[in-house]
């Protein structure tokens, strides 16, 4: 039977219900959460990006937000948030990965300025000390939740180099709010990994260039900390959401090679994405990206899409 719009809100908000050992301001909520903000018209312009901030750890973040054209009060529409890399004020991730087109409501969060005053994310070893940036994208989707119309089955994340990194600590510590993961060129630091010991399956998809001259692909130190190998790190993933092995490979095209990971538990599927030859770029970039070659080959930002849409939170609830 297909639903009304209004009808769809009303089945999205009664499929959650918050546990009732939940306080007014828990530290970080790992669990579906309702949508109240359906049916406000206190929404930002639609197709627009504009500078938005909330209060978190004490301290005022910013984001960018940018809605998409048909965005109605009345429809839950599915999230990605996209991390920029250290440096970076999420204008470049919004510039160079094409999300704003996707139809979803595009965030883009601003990470806090750590070592020589560059922005990063929390689980770097030039991360500002003592930021909870965990909190702080909690603290976030409960405000884009409780004044927007967000699906709380379709809330996803992607991002870029240490963004990545962040991401896949998400992965760790948000896993039953977040549905999937997507993650180019990332700076996996040891940090990355925090709380995956006992941490649910997960989807994630990644992808990363063989020349990549910030992150080595096969492994090195960064900073002073070492990274991983792609395909260790990969294969980690695999292990962590009890997949089948080995992974089937595919070539696509000339420079890039598929692995995937499939047979997982709760459907919780890894995909890497090989780029021969490609630098610390997001492949299908619209604009620059980062140092070295970026492929055309694949477009990350419709593959991640691709990815997301099959991989909603609803039938993971038990991850």
């Amino acid at each position: 039977m297909r639903l009304t719009p209004l009808a769809a809100v009303a089945a999205a908000v009664a499929a959650f219900a918050v546990p009732a050992t939940a306080s007014a301001s828990p530290a970080v909520r790992d669990y579906p959460v309702l949508s109240t903000g359906c049916l406000s018209h206190q929404a930002p312009p639609v197709g627009a990006t504009t500078h938005e901030t909330v209060t978190s750890g004490g301290l005022e973040r910013e984001y960018l937000l940018h809605l998409p054209a048909g965005y109605q009060p009345f429809r839950p529409t599915p999230v990605v948030m996209a991390f920029h890399g250290r440096k970076g004020d999420g204008s470049d991730i919004e510039a160079f990965s094409g999300i704003d087109n996707l139809n979803a409501i595009a965030v883009y969060p601003v990470g806090a300025k750590g070592q020589d005053d560059q922005r990063a994310w929390e689980s770097a070893p030039y991360a500002a000390p003592g930021v909870d940036d965990v909190k702080f994208v909690s603290d976030l989707l409960d405000k884009l939740q409780s004044t927007l119309c967000v699906d709380p089955n379709r809330i996803y994340a992607t991002g870029k180099s240490n963004g990545a990194g962040f991401v896949s600590l998400l992965a760790c510590q948000l896993p039953l709010r977040i549905a999937a993961f997507g993650t180019i060129a990332g700076a996996f630091y040891p940090g990355t990994t925090t709380g995956c010991a006992t941490s649910p399956p997960a989807p994630i998809v990644d992808f990363h260039g063989t020349a990549d001259p910030t992150i080595k692909y096969d492994g090195d130190v960064s900073h002073g900390v070492a990274t991983p190998a792609l395909m260790d790190w990969a294969q980690n993933w695999a292990d962590h959401n009890h997949c089948a092995a080995p992974p089937t490979q595919t070539q696509i095209g000339a420079d890039v090679i598929q692995f995937s990971w499939n047979g997982c538990v709760q459907h919780a599927n890894v995909t890497h994405y090989r780029i021969l030859g490609a630098g610390h770029t997001w492949p299908g970039e619209l604009v620059d990206s980062g140092p070295g070659s970026a492929t055309q080959t694949i477009k990350a930002t419709q593959v991640i899409w691709d990815f997301f849409t099959t991989h909603p939170l609803t039938g993971h609830l038990s991850r």
